[in-house]
């Protein structure tokens, strides 16, 4: 397995996204860590999503020869055994170094640890599985707040709006194999990020700019949902989790993080950029 196959495999254009979500729980927490304990929780969550890529393609290996032959399993480049393998590994590593930042953050670990497991394992069996994935990512923003001070109300909500906005991500990603959305009417509850995220604008306008961004840029993707034309569906996907850096943007700006802010918007950009040599899906 070279290189580039090992990153295919691990979808790390995706991983900008991962680290604004640490950044707004822990910008919503009210305080960050030592630069050593944030490395450390970066690192872990990095290698919780690789990890579940990893196991994702190692589950799908037989669906994908079937609607996805250019993944890298069913197209010959590494062995099912070893993708499984590595996958393992790094979740493994990753709830290692969880706990070694505290014990609330390992327990936390777990948690996500297993959620990701349940999804790899059942996301094409269950109608269910886009919850799962925003069960995903809801414990992303927890288990960065415990590096902390734990848990409080606002990383509570913002914790939620990310959770339904990957719930409606996830939905029209389960189409894109057919380049088409069913029933749009699931995506409605990408309304809810869009609404949490506008309570932390009134009276700070840089939020609101921000949060025009973040409006913006999903509105865009939903246009290419509903217009239903060759590949729309698929650019509407990788747009959209991009647009999670947009949404911890907007939280961090509307609570005064106007630096880690700006970092979620490069992210962004980031996650486009990367998105061109490692596909994001």
């Amino acid at each position: 397995m070279n290189l580039h196959t090992a990153l295919v495999l691990g979808r790390v254009s995706n991983l900008p996204t991962v680290w604004t979500n640490a950044l707004a729980a822990l910008a919503l927490a009210g305080a960050l860590p030592p630069p050593g304990a944030l490395l450390l929780l970066l690192v872990s969550l990095s290698l919780f999503y690789t990890g579940g890529m990893y196991l994702n393609d190692a589950f799908d290996a037989e669906i994908d020869r079937a609607e996805r032959a250019r993944r890298p399993i069913p197209a010959g480049l590494v062995d099912q055994r070893t993708v499984l393998a590595w996958g393992i590994f790094q979740l493994g590593l990753a709830t290692l170094l969880a706990f070694t930042l505290g014990l609330g953050v390992g327990l936390a670990a777990i948690a996500l640890g297993a959620a990701i497991v349940a999804y790899d394992l059942w996301h094409k069996r269950t109608a269910l599985s886009p919850v799962l994935m925003g069960l995903c990512r809801f414990l992303v923003y927890l288990m960065a707040a415990m590096v902390i001070a734990g848990v409080n109300a606002p990383v509570l909500f913002g914790a939620f709006g990310l959770f339904c906005y990957i719930v409606g991500l996830t939905y029209a990603a389960k189409q894109e194999a057919y380049d088409r959305v069913g029933s749009l009417w699931p995506l409605m509850v990408l309304s809810i990020p869009v609404l949490f995220a506008a309570s932390f604008t009134p009276g700070n306008v840089v939020a609101l700019v921000f949060w025009l961004g973040l409006v913006g840029w999903m509105g865009w993707a939903l246009h290419l949902l509903t217009r239903r034309q060759p590949g729309d569906v698929p650019r509407a996907v990788v747009s959209l989790i991009a647009g999670i850096a947009l949404y911890d943007a907007t939280l961090m700006a509307g609570v005064g993080a106007l630096v880690p802010a700006l970092l979620a918007v490069a992210a962004f950009g980031l996650t486009l950029l990367l998105q061109r040599w490692a596909p994001g899906t």
